[in-house]
């Protein structure tokens, strides 16, 4: 009796595409853009790990930020995907603020390029890098 059937051997898939320097660097340019700010990246560090804040809360927490910079950094975090608001139609109005799926996996890059940061050679001779 003969096999009629052969082995087949599938390529995984759900690996990333290999990137071209072109492409890496016009990839990290948007996300520069996405990120670029004063107050984002502080913003963010607050929503993290599920966090919900409302609009006064986080205003508390980051108080040096004036309302009208905290309003419009809120803003383009969310038109860019990463914060959700949420309105609860009551009076007075309430609107919280919460990371989406992707703004929340954004956080194991931040922690990566902290740790990367603190990893800084120590500079303190003058024209002299490790």
């Amino acid at each position: 009796m003969t096999r009629t059937h052969e082995k087949v051997r599938y390529s995984p898939t759900g690996k990333d595409p290999p990137f071209t320097p072109a492409l890496a660097a016009s990839g990290v340019e948007q996300v520069l853009r996405i990120l670029e700010g004063r107050w984002k990246l502080v913003i963010l560090f607050h929503l993290f790990g599920g966090k919900v804040l409302r609009f006064s809360e986080l205003e508390r927490a980051i108080p040096a930020i004036s309302q009208k910079m905290l309003i419009q950094q809120l803003r383009q975090l969310e038109s860019d995907g990463i914060v959700r608001r949420i309105v609860h139609h009551q009076v007075p109005p309430k609107v919280e603020y919460g990371l989406t799926g992707w703004g929340q996996a954004l956080c194991p890059a931040l922690d990566a390029l902290l740790v990367w940061a603190g990893q800084q050679p120590n500079t303190d001779e003058p024209g002299r890098m490790e």
